[in-house]
């Protein structure tokens, strides 16, 4: 337990036969304020960042990138990294000791995590999960997680029509990702379609199946939620900019009308280790 930025925080740990090349180690973070992983390393086991809400952002020097749907932060041992989450948001930290397989080859960068693995985060961050079954559950988790493309040109498909391939992810799924790396991507839905290869009402349509929503209200949503990791730490004309808003009072103007009120100064400051 401890105290974060302007808001109280909370620390759970579950740990299931550590120690031992099998275990794993779960730590849940839950805070009023937002969350900051610092610029960190762990030399002696891998991580993996987990949020059922929101989206987390990794921090490279001045270049910030963020996780997307249905996607982890993956960072092997002795990696530097730095991850941040926003307000009101809860965090998994997983901590390993074997490398998954299907990540053998990543050192550090997003990964996605299958419907399963996900739920199966979230039994073993409760209390009154035995080890058997936290332990059955570890190496399902590790079967479910796979490196990302890095965008659309890499998973297009050869013909309209044609599903793109990979974790049973659909047309919108890929150009959400892409977004999610860079929310202030200007890329119009017409243009995405063109690189996929099929026409602008079918990506329409997959991201209303996929997201229930527009494509255009899915990138609104997903630029306001990389906003709120950012206010933390940057002013609110640099975060406009980011997160590809023309001017800062349009930035406002939006947040406002989804959050029912302006950006505020958020203070984001390191979780209890």
């Amino acid at each position: 337990m401890g105290d974060l930025g302007d808001g109280p925080a909370q620390c759970d740990e579950y740990g299931y036969g550590l120690g031992k090349p099998d275990g794993i180690f779960v730590l849940k973070y839950r805070s009023a304020a937002g969350l900051s992983f610092g610029e960190s390393r762990q030399d002696f086991l891998h991580q993996l960042y987990w949020t059922p809400d929101g989206v987390l952002a990794t921090v490279n020097g001045s270049a910030v990138e963020f996780t997307g749907p249905r996607e982890a932060f993956w960072a092997q041992r002795a990696m530097l990294h730095e991850v941040r989450a926003s307000d009101r948001q809860t965090v998994y930290r997983i901590c390993l000791r074997e490398v998954p397989a299907a990540l053998s080859d990543l050192r550090a960068g997003p990964v996605s995590v299958d419907a399963e693995a996900a739920s199966l985060i979230e039994m073993i961050g409760r209390p009154g999960c035995d080890v058997t079954a936290a332990l059955a559950a570890r190496r399902r988790i590790m079967d479910g997680l796979r490196p990302v493309p890095a965008g659309p040109q890499d998973s297009a498909p050869q013909e309209a029509g044609q599903q793109v391939p990979g974790s049973g992810a659909g047309y919108a799924m890929t150009v959400a990702r892409a977004l999610s790396r860079d929310p202030g991507d200007a890329t119009r839905l017409e243009e995405w379609a063109e690189r996929l290869l099929i026409s602008p009402k079918t990506l329409q349509r997959d991201f209303a199946r996929e997201f229930g929503m527009s494509y255009t209200r899915w990138r609104t949503l997903l630029r306001l939620r990389a906003a709120r990791v950012l206010l933390g730490s940057l002013p609110v004309t640099k975060v406009a900019h980011q997160v590809g808003y023309a001017s800062p009072s349009a930035f406002i103007a939006a947040y406002s009308k989804q959050y029912g009120h302006t950006p505020g100064g958020r203070t984001t400051s390191a979780p209890p280790r």
